[in-house]
């Protein structure tokens, strides 16, 4: 049976939205084995002088836990 563990993070980016995610998930994976999935809770941004600045996403992430044998 697999047991899937959900934890949640905020990513950011100066790039764009999609920049955020990517970079997000790929800093968890440095010490999360077995992503299965991620969800977009959230995507907001800083707005500096009427232009975007800075891209925040929320994310979900979603892993299966390891099985003692």
């Amino acid at each position: 049976m697999g047991i899937e563990k959900h934890i949640q993070v905020t990513g950011k980016s100066t790039v764009s939205w999609k920049d955020a995610i990517i970079q997000t998930i790929e800093e968890v994976a440095k010490t999360i084995n077995y992503i299965t999935s991620v969800k977009i809770i959230e995507q907001r941004a800083k707005v500096t002088v009427n232009k975007i600045t800075e891209y925040y996403v929320d994310l979900d992430i979603t892993f299966m836990v390891e099985q003692k044998q």
